[in-house]
Parts: structure tokens; sequence; C-alpha cells
């Protein structure tokens, strides 16, 4: 019986030195096996690492950008919004310049009106 036990072993050892058995065991809940499967599968974990880091890295940096993106358009929109400003007081002062130079007008035809007016009364008496 000892005989038939060691020889089982013998014979289990020799099929997984033969990789024609393989041991399965569980690293992070997942299955893995020894072996040239259990190779490529760490292998395939490993891409799957990197390019989880890598879309990480690419979420982050379009996430920067758009953020950047956002403040350039709000710089753009504060830029507009006093060039407006800007042209519009421009425009309101040039207003108010035509406005007083139409005053200063009239009260200059006022006056000349006045002083022929006053010239008139003048040569009357």
């Amino acid at each position: 019986m000892e005989r038939e036990r060691e020889g089982g072993e013998e014979e289990m050892e020799r099929g997984r030195e033969g990789g024609e058995e393989m041991e399965i065991w569980r690293e992070d809940g997942e299955e893995m096996e020894r072996g040239s499967e259990g190779e490529r599968w760490r292998e395939e974990e490993k891409e799957e690492k990197e390019t989880g880091e890598r879309e990480d890295e690419e979420k982050k940096k379009e996430e920067r950008n758009e953020k950047e993106k956002e403040k350039k358009e709000e710089r753009d929109e504060k830029e507009e919004k006093e060039k407006k400003e800007e042209r519009e007081e421009k425009e309101k002062k040039k207003e108010e310049r035509k406005d007083e130079e139409k005053k200063e007008e009239r009260e200059d035809e006022e006056n000349k009106k006045e002083e022929r007016e006053d010239e008139g009364r003048e040569c009357r008496y």
C-alpha cells in the first residue's frame, strides 16, 4: 500500500514536470494555471494593468486639456466683454461730444442772434 502511494505520487510529479497536469491556484480572486497558461495569464494581467494606467493617464490629460480649454474660453469671453464695454464707452463719449458740440453751436447761434438784435436796437436809438 505504501508502495502504491509512492508510485502515485511519482506519477503526479512526472505529470507536473511534463506539463500534462497543471496545478490551479488563486491569486486576487482569479484562477491562474501554473505553466505556460499561467505565464500567458500573468502577461495579460500585466498588459491590462499597463493599459489601464495609460488610459488613466490619457483621461487625466484630457481632463486637464478640457479645463485649460474652459479657462481659455472664459478668458476670451472676459476679454471680448471688456472690449465691447470699451467700444460702448468710446461710442458714448463720442455721442456726448457731438451733443456738446451741437449745444455749443446752438449757444453760439443764439449769442449771434442776440448780438444782431442788440445792434439793431442800438441803431434805432
